[in-house]
């Protein structure tokens, strides 16, 4: 394999800075499995406090978290409802319905963009023994295979209007959050409250190694530590990855707004070598998806080429290609990423 210059194929390959590994060394540290971790404390009252709920847990993963959320609202029988791209639905391995019982539908999208016709098309509550009955709808900000879409915070408030009123509760996927907050400038707590539970990970743009956390009611971060248990999910002296995300909040969250530039660079360039691959327009934050076949190329082909000039992407579908800007991508490895992409592009034509 070619040296890497640019490594694109997503934000969850940061590595801890200096600074966060000294912050890490210096935890104070206890068991949290019996709630003992005070940097773990720290952390779930900070993400808790920012997004405007009572309690947070912190989680080794975001697929723990969104899975611990939905288990809060969804009985076994019930459903959820998600748009069809939603990482819930496509990325978690059957999670829901295999740990759970929970059944699911999904409706349509555009680049992931929420439409308040596209859950309440679904929601069906009141249908006695007759029907499935909806318990959940699920947003994903920002949307990862949407391609990095930031959600409208008046759309989440009209969902939330039509749901709440009919029992239905709403859990935010929130891997990318800092990333929809910084683009928009909406305030994380008026994403936040729009939702009964929200999950946010701290291992992706943020640069913390590991870890995520599920917010919500006290009572429902009570019930989630005890499935967080029986998933497998307890952990004992995690202060050191707990201290990793407090440093993390500190300092990276603003500097997301570099990737977003950076992700914007690059899909100008491609636009203009390769019309059609990609509709700068539809680049709000750090992810760029290409569709290289309007190019005459497969994702394959793609790669492959990329990757022979150190710059690493993935195949999202048989033409379609996603590059991920984060902490390790700077401007060099930006204009490492365009001269590749430039290079295989033009060959195609």
């Amino acid at each position: 394999m070619p040296e890497i210059i640019a490594d694109l194929l997503s934000d969850t390959l940061t590595r801890p800075t200096p600074a966060m590994r000294e912050a890490m060394a210096r935890a104070e540290v206890g068991d949290d499995v019996f709630g003992e971790d005070p940097t773990v404390r720290a952390l779930e009252e900070r993400v808790a406090g920012l997004l405007g709920h009572e309690a947070g847990l912190f989680a080794p993963s975001g697929s723990m978290a969104n899975q611990l959320g939905l288990r809060l609202h969804v009985a076994p029988g019930r459903e959820m409802v998600a748009d069809q791209q939603a990482h819930v639905v496509r990325a978690e391995l059957g999670a829901a319905a295999a740990f759970s019982g929970i059944t699911s539908r999904t409706w349509p999208s555009v680049r992931g963009r929420l439409e308040t016709s596209g859950p309440m098309s679904l929601v069906t509550t009141g249908v006695g023994p007759y029907q499935v009955e909806t318990a959940l709808v699920v947003v994903e900000n920002t949307h990862n295979f949407g391609g990095g879409t930031v959600q409208p915070i008046e759309t989440i408030r009209e969902v939330r209007a039509a749901t709440q009123p009919r029992g239905v509760a709403m859990h935010l996927d929130g891997a990318r959050l800092w990333n929809a907050h910084v683009a928009s400038g909406v305030a994380l707590a008026d994403y936040g409250t729009a939702f009964d539970t929200v999950s946010v990970c701290l291992s992706k743009g943020l640069g913390a190694p590991v870890g995520s956390v599920l917010v919500g009611s006290a009572d429902a971060m009570a019930e989630a530590r005890i499935w967080r248990k029986r998933y497998g999910g307890g952990m004992r002296q995690v202060g050191i990855l707990a201290a990793a995300g407090l440093y993390a909040l500190e300092h990276h969250v603003e500097r997301l707004a570099d990737d977003h530039a950076r992700a914007a660079r690059f899909a100008a360039v491609c636009a203009e070598v390769a019309p059609g691959t990609i509709d700068p327009a539809t680049v709000e934050t750090n992810i760029v998806v290409l569709d290289v076949g309007a190019a005459g190329l497969t994702a394959a082909a793609f790669v492959e080429g990329t990757l022979a000039r150190g710059v690493r992407t993935y195949a999202v579908g048989p033409a379609a290609v996603r590059l991920v800007w984060h902490l390790d991508v700077d401007d060099a490895g930006t204009e490492a990423a365009i001269a590749a992409a430039r290079e295989v592009l033009t060959a195609a034509a």
